[in-house]
C-alpha cells in the first residue's frame, strides 16, 4: 500500500496571480460539521498539525462550517508560528440562522461584514483565498467581485475564488478582478464540470480545487459508507445514497476496488490519484477527521496511472455508470448560478 512516509508533497501554482499551495489540501468541514456533533477539539488540532507537518498546507474552511466554529478551530490550531506555514482558504455567502440555511447573499455590505467576521474568528489579519461559497443570483457577479476587489486592495484578502459557479459567471467575475481558483465537485462520479467549466478555467488561467474528490466518501467505503452517517448527516438525503441508486452504484466501487488491488493501493488512493492526474492545475481537498484516513489520502500522491489506467477508470465512471443526481433540485450549484446583468443593478440602486 502507498504510505505517507515515502511521499514528498509537491507544491503547485494555483491560478496565475502567485498563489502556491500543496498539491493536495485538507477539507476541514467534518471537524465541526454543519449538522451533528463536532469532533473533540484536541484531536482535530492534532490532525491539522499532522497534516501541516506532512506537507499538506492548503486548508479549506468556511463560515458556514460549524456553523462559524470551524474557523475558530482553525484559528486555535494555527497559533504559535503555524499560520505562516499554511495557505488558508475560507468562504462566505451562505447565511445560516438557528440551524437552517436562510439564503445566499452577495450584497457588498454582506461581503465585507462576512470577511471581517471570518478574520475575527480566525484571529488573522488576512485570508489567503476567499471564495464566494455559492452565487447570489439576485446580485450581478460584478457587484460582489467589486467588493472583494476592495478587500484585496485593503490587504484583508490575498486572492479571490468562486465555488459552484457557471462558466459565464466565472468569465464575468474574472473581468472585474482575476479569479485565482474555482472550487467545484470533481470525482470519478461527478464529471459534468469537464464539458465547459474546466476548459473555461484553463483558458483564463484559473486554478481548480476539487472538493468531495472521493464522492462524499463513496470511494473510501463503497455502499457501506451510509452506515457511518449520523442521523443529521446531510448525505442521507442525497439521491445517490438512496437504496435504489446505491445498489446500482455499488458495481462502480467494486471495479475501482479491483483495480486498486491490482495497483497495490486503496480505492481511496486510486480515486484521488485519478483527480491528481487531471493536471498540475488541479488540487483535490479530501476531508477527514482521522489521522489514519489522512495518511491513506496522502498516499495517493505516489500512485502513478498510465493512459490505459486512466481510460479504464473513465469507463468505470461513465455517465450511465452512476445513478442519481448529485444533489436535490433545491440545492444551489453551478447549474443555477447565473446572475443578472450589471445594468439592472445600476438602474435599481
Amino acid at each position: 500500500m502507498a504510505s505517507e512516509s515515502s511521499v514528498k508533497v509537491p507544491r503547485i501554482k494555483l491560478g496565475s496571480q502567485g498563489l502556491q499551495v500543496s498539491a493536495q489540501g485538507l477539507g476541514c468541514m467534518g471537524m465541526t460539521p454543519i449538522s451533528g456533533p463536532p469532533k473533540p477539539e484536541p484531536d482535530m488540532i492534532k490532525l491539522i498539525h499532522h497534516a501541516i507537518n506532512s506537507g499538506i498546507t492548503f486548508l479549506d474552511t468556511s463560515d458556514i462550517y460549524g456553523p462559524k466554529t470551524n474557523e475558530i478551530l482553525l484559528g486555535k490550531a494555527l497559533k504559535d508560528g503555524m499560520r505562516e506555514k499554511v495557505e488558508l482558504a475560507s468562504k462566505f455567502g451562505i447565511r445560516f440562522v438557528n440551524g437552517q440555511i436562510t439564503d445566499i447573499c452577495g450584497d457588498p455590505a454582506y461581503v465585507r461584514a462576512a470577511c471581517e467576521a471570518s478574520l475575527k474568528r480566525l484571529d488573522f489579519d488576512c485570508i489567503d483565498l476567499f471564495y464566494q461559497h455559492r452565487i447570489d443570483t439576485r446580485v450581478p457577479i460584478e457587484v460582489t467581485i467589486g467588493e472583494l476587489k476592495k478587500l484585496v486592495e485593503e490587504g484583508k484578502v490575498k486572492y479571490i475564488g468562486l465555488s459552484e459557479a457557471s462558466a459565464s459567471t466565472i468569465r464575468r467575475a474574472h473581468a472585474v478582478h482575476p479569479i485565482t481558483a474555482v472550487q467545484l465537485e470533481w470525482s470519478l462520479w461527478t464529471r459534468d464540470v469537464e464539458e465547459e467549466i474546466i476548459p473555461t478555467c484553463r483558458e483564463l488561467g484559473i486554478g481548480i480545487v476539487a472538493y468531495s474528490p472521493l464522492g462524499q466518501g463513496f470511494f473510501s467505503y463503497g455502499p457501506k459508507v451510509v452506515e457511518t452517517f449520523s442521523e443529521q448527516d446531510f448525505r442521507k438525503s442525497l439521491p445517490r445514497f438512496q437504496p435504489e441508486n446505491l445498489e446500482h452504484n455499488k458495481s462502480s466501487f467494486e471495479r475501482v476496488k479491483d483495480m486498486a488491488n491490482r495497483k497495490g493501493c486503496t480505492p481511496s488512493q486510486l480515486a484521488l490519484a485519478w483527480v491528481h492526474h487531471q493536471g498540475n492545475d488541479v488540487c483535490p481537498i479530501p476531508g477527514t477527521t482521522k489521522i489514519e484516513n489522512f495518511n491513506d489520502n496522502i498516499g495517493a500522491l505516489s500512485v502513478k496511472l498510465t493512459k490505459e489506467d486512466m481510460a479504464e477508470l473513465e469507463s468505470i465512471a461513465s455517465a450511465d455508470a452512476i445513478k442519481g443526481d448529485r444533489y436535490g433540485p433545491d440545492m444551489a450549484t453551478w447549474k443555477n448560478s447565473d446572475t443578472p446583468p450589471l445594468s439592472t443593478w445600476k438602474s435599481a440602486s
